[in-house]
């Protein structure tokens, strides 16, 4: 009896001994499913293997070019939770960036399950690619994602969100200045103040013109009422206490009423940006396709 208490102890510590070994193992086994350096994960098999590799070195470009990291992500369900949910997740857990850990990024992701699509942007893209441009990204794509045409429409969000990003969002007095150095070209300030001197509505000829149009006007108006007005209608040679005309009414004959079903839009958006529960503020835009 008490050997087999001593065979079952020695049992149990070289389990134990066996599983405190491999924990370090499944703890860098975790940490590298992200892999910086990777911008398409295609988790719901929608792409070929050259289709990816066409995406990844596309990404890899454009996103070198703009400082930002462009991300495709495409699953079949996300364990329960909503898509921009998802997305928060693996911006606070994977950290993505360009070239610094929760940096700028870009993400696309698509829930096959549920047909959801759902963009973000975060640091530096969620200046330029804000709620309204990423609205306006996911009009263009939709169409192929719901016709299947995967590879052309994750070509268009590489290449839209590309375009956007060399071009400052108009609206606000806020600028944005965290990236680039203070007064550097790649400084991005918001609005600028001053009035342009190269202004059309500064120059001399321009302001002579109008002054000629706004003149020319004046004097057709003056023209056209110098004839009189006409104060003549029918009432003025009516007489109503001699008049066959001793009352009117309105008969009320029917009443038609129309009804016409209200299309469905299958890709109205759910909402914009928000912060995530790691305290990271991000635009977006989802819809369903």
């Amino acid at each position: 009896m008490r050997r087999s208490y001593g065979v079952r102890n020695r049992s149990f510590l070289f389990f134990l001994m066996a599983l405190l070994m491999l924990l370090p193992l499944g703890i860098r086994a975790k940490a590298e499913t992200f892999d910086r350096n990777q911008y398409i994960y295609d988790f719901a098999k929608l792409l070929t293997d050259q289709e990816v590799a066409e995406l990844q070195d596309l990404s890899s470009k454009l996103g070198e070019e703009r400082d930002t990291a462009f991300l495709i992500i495409t699953v079949n369900g996300t364990d329960g939770k909503d898509i921009r949910q998802y997305v928060e997740d693996i911006y606070d857990e994977q950290a993505p960036g360009y070239d610094q850990p929760h940096g700028n990024t870009a993400i696309l992701a698509i829930n096959m399950q549920e047909r959801d699509v759902y963009l973000a942007g975060f640091k530096k893209a969620e200046q330029y690619l804000d709620d309204g441009r990423l609205d306006q990204i996911r009009d263009i794509i939709t169409p192929d994602l719901s016709e299947g045409h995967y590879f052309q429409a994750f070509s268009a969000f590489l290449n839209t969100s590309y375009e956007y990003m060399s071009n400052e969002p108009s609206g606000g007095s806020d600028g944005y200045s965290g990236y680039g150095s203070v007064g550097s070209p790649e400084g991005y300030n918001g609005n600028n103040s001053g009035d342009n001197p190269e202004n059309i509505f500064f120059q001399w000829w321009f302001q002579l013109v109008a002054s000629f149009i706004v003149a020319g006007i004046v004097v057709a108006l003056m023209a056209y009422r110098s004839g009189g007005r006409v104060t003549v209608n029918a009432q003025t040679y009516m007489n109503t206490h001699q008049s066959k005309v001793v009352s009117k009414y309105d008969n009320y004959v029917r009443q038609t009423v129309t009804r016409q079903r209200k299309p469905s839009n299958n890709t109205k958006s759910g909402g914009g940006g928000g912060i995530t529960s790691g305290g990271h503020s991000h635009s977006g835009s989802s819809g369903k396709f």
